[in-house]
């Protein structure tokens, strides 16, 4: 979040960021259990096969319950509380904030010791604080985007993501009118530009057409769900209508997993149940292009900050390679000297990191919970994506350090992390944004 969103905040809201800290602090403290930070997240492997729970998508009417949250955000909650009533309003600073939190830890191993007991009732806490949020006449931006940073519960997904990607206003007396003209406008374009013949499309359209029909069966193909015809059609006419009106950069690879986020949040206000279940063509086709607009336009403007990662040779992903390069360095520089000693680029990996932000990463069932942080960040999203790249990589850290070149390379490619679950997430975010509070500050911190 921009210094400037920071600065409108009301003054009697606590800020995004000593709400974002009391967070990191309780998750790097609690869940690391004593570990000193920064230090390195300790990611453990489980039995348990992955949860798909949280693609479960309840009506929008039905009432919220504690399901609507994770068990980590039940901690944040119970921690929060707390914490806000303990802690002083005149630290300012991160240095202070991190000398005053040092001295909470027994206050804070306290607080978990009673999530079980009041785990239930944070949850709906925070519920309300979204309900509170999304029924105001006109929904202050800033707090939405606090509250969304540590997840959205399921069923509000959808018009939170909306709202913070600036795809739908804030004054709910515009809101349907605005989104009814959107939508119409997508399906203009799908007419002008998808719905004609090859004969009518230059030699380079078809073959974008062609790459992408290519590429949608390709995506997340570990979800049955995208491997049904209706997905990939629209899929197809989502990608497409986006690159024909995004000529500087036109379809890159990658992009088609970029979508398959918004597909599934926004299809999960009509489709109930696990996404192992669901099926488009239940659905008419007018319910199908609304989503597909929803996806198109959130999808626009998701890339906007974002615009040369996909442009010719892809300076921004290359920029933010080099950037993670250097952070690694300054974090981990035994890890470091290790993967320079043995000849390891970073390009080799983190290029797909970041051309995918992460989504080919992680288990998919994860992925919408990450993508509430990533558009909570709003344009800085690029800059974070170094630090949550650097706290996913430095989990392995102690592995990496006992790998040549080869197995390096391979175990960067096939991470092992099938049986990740949602409160190692948080973990891995939590860890990022307090590397961020530390080391951004810094005027000269990683050069361009």
């Amino acid at each position: 979040m921009s210094s400037k969103e920071s600065n409108r905040e009301d003054d009697s809201i606590p800020t995004i960021a000593d709400s974002r800290f009391k967070q990191t602090f309780k998750n790097v403290q609690g869940l690391l259990k004593g570990r000193s930070f920064p230090g390195k997240v300790l990611i453990t492997r489980t039995s348990e096969p992955p949860d798909m729970s949280m693609l479960y998508s309840p009506n929008s009417g039905r009432s919220f319950s504690d399901n609507d949250i994770g068990p980590s955000e039940q901690v944040d909650r119970t921690f929060e509380d707390g914490y806000l009533n303990d802690s002083s309003p005149d630290s300012n600073s991160s240095s202070n904030k991190m000398k005053s939190s040092s001295s909470s830890v027994q206050d804070l191993s306290n607080q978990l010791q009673k999530t079980s007991m009041g785990g239930e009732a944070t949850g709906s806490a925070r519920v309300m604080k979204f309900t509170k949020e999304l029924s105001t006449p006109t929904v202050i931006l800033e707090r939405l985007r606090e509250l969304a940073w540590s997840g959205v519960p399921n069923y509000m997904r959808p018009t939170v993501w909306r709202l913070l990607l600036g795809y739908a206003p804030p004054n709910s007396d515009r809101r349907e009118g605005i989104l009814r003209r959107k939508r119409l406008e997508y399906i203009d374009c799908v007419a002008q530009y998808y719905d004609i013949p090859d004969t009518d499309r230059t030699d380079e359209e078809i073959n974008m057409l062609r790459q992408i029909a290519v590429d949608c069966p390709r995506t997340v193909p570990e979800v049955s769900f995208f491997q049904q015809e209706e997905v990939q059609k629209s899929l197809e006419r989502i990608l497409y209508t986006w690159a024909i009106r995004h000529p500087a950069s036109g379809y890159v690879q990658g992009i088609n997993d970029l979508a398959t986020p918004f597909l599934v949040v926004f299809l999960s206000e009509y489709l109930e149940g696990n996404i192992d279940g669901w099926s488009m063509s239940n659905l008419p086709q007018a319910t199908i292009l609304d989503v597909e607009a929803d996806c198109y336009w959130c999808l626009s403007k998701l890339l906007d900050c974002m615009q040369d990662h996909y442009t010719f040779a892809q300076p921004g992903i290359q920029r933010l390679v080099f950037k993670l390069k250097e952070l690694v360095r300054r974090i981990d520089e035994p890890v470091s000297k290790h993967m320079e000693d043995q000849g390891l680029e970073f390009l080799q990996f983190a290029f797909r990191w970041f051309n995918c932000i992460l989504i080919r990463e992680i288990p998919f069932q994860l992925v919408t919970r990450l993508w509430d942080t990533y558009i909570a960040e709003g344009d800085s999203l690029p800059n974070f994506l170094v630090y949550i790249s650097a706290s996913f990589l430095l989990t392995w850290s102690d592995e990496l350090q006992k790998l040549d070149f080869q197995e390096m390379v391979m175990f960067l490619q096939h991470l092992p992390t099938q049986s990740l679950t949602d409160v190692e997430l948080e973990m891995v975010l939590s860890q990022a944004y307090m590397w961020y509070t530390m080391f951004n500050s810094s005027p000269s911190h990683l050069a361009n």
